[in-house]
C-alpha cells in the first residue's frame, strides 16, 4: 500500500486496534438481519472488517467470509477470534477499501460497515464504492453504512460551517480523538449528509434498494444511515 492515505490509516487503527476492540462486542441488528437473510451458501466480503463483530456472526452462517482490512492489528484480532469459534471459514486479507484484490464478480454479498467515512478524499470513497460494486457477483447485494453529518454531536458545528466563507476542506470532514485508555489519536471521518450518500452510491453505478436513518447512539436525530444495494 504506497498510497499516503493508506499508510496513515493503517497506522492510526493500528494504534489503536486493541482499544477499540474493548469497545465494539454487539453487531448492530440491522446488519444481523441483512446476515441472516442471505442464503446459507454465499461467499461474503467483510470490507473494513475491524475487529470481526460483524464478520464472526456472517461466518456463523455463511459459507465463507473474506474480511479485509488496512490494518495487521485488526486482522490479528479477527484470526484470534475465528480460532477461538473454530471457524475454518475465514479468510482475511491486508487491503485498503480503494483496492481490493478481489476478482470481478466473486463474492455473493458484502459487508461495508462504518468504514467508508474513515476514507480520505470524496475520489477515494467513490473508488471503493466501485471496488465493492466490482467485486460483486451480478444482483449480488452489499450493505452500507456511513455516519450522519446531522446527528445531535455534530449538528451545531456544521450548521456554524455553512455560514462560514472559509472552506478549505471536503465539507463533513472532522477529525475525532480516541482517548480511550490513556490514548490520543485522532481519526479522519467524512460525515454525510443522506443526499451525499445517495449520490455516492448512484455515482458507483449501484442500484439502491433501501436506505434507512438510523438511530444508534444519539438520542434525536439519525446518526447513522445503511443503505442496502445491489449490483
Amino acid at each position: 500500500m504506497n498510497d499516503e492515505y493508506s499508510r496513515q490509516s493503517e497506522k492510526t487503527w493500528n494504534s489503536i486496534a486493541r482499544s477499540f476492540d474493548s469497545t465494539r462486542h454487539k453487531p448492530w441488528d440491522i446488519c444481523v438481519d441483512f446476515i441472516n437473510n442471505l442464503p446459507k451458501d454465499s461467499i461474503v466480503a467483510d470490507i473494513g472488517s475491524g475487529n470481526g463483530r460483524h464478520l464472526i456472526p456472517c461466518a456463523k452462517h455463511c459459507k465463507k467470509v473474506i474480511g479485509i482490512d488496512v490494518s495487521d492489528e485488526l486482522l490479528n484480532i479477527i484470526k484470534k477470534k475465528a480460532e477461538e469459534n473454530n471457524l475454518k471459514n475465514v479468510e482475511l486479507i491486508k487491503a485498503d477499501a480503494v483496492d481490493i484484490p478481489l476478482k470481478n464478480n466473486s463474492v455473493d454479498a458484502i459487508l461495508f460497515v462504518a468504514s467508508l467515512h474513515n476514507i480520505v478524499k470524496r475520489y477515494r470513497r467513490i473508488k471503493s464504492l466501485e471496488e465493492t460494486r466490482r467485486i460483486l457477483k451480478p444482483e449480488g447485494k452489499a450493505i452500507i453504512s456511513v455516519w450522519s453529518r446531522w446527528q445531535d454531536k455534530f449538528r451545531s458545528d456544521f450548521f456554524k460551517k455553512c455560514l462560514s466563507p472559509y472552506k478549505r476542506k471536503e465539507f463533513g470532514d472532522v477529525k475525532l480523538v480516541w482517548k480511550q485508555h490513556g490514548l490520543n489519536v485522532p481519526r479522519f471521518y467524512h460525515l454525510y449528509s443522506k443526499r451525499e450518500f445517495i449520490n455516492d452510491l448512484k455515482k458507483a453505478n449501484f442500484s439502491i434498494i433501501e436506505i434507512k436513518s438510523v438511530k444508534i447512539s444519539s438520542k434525536k436525530y439519525p446518526d447513522n444511515y445503511f443503505a442496502i444495494v445491489k449490483k
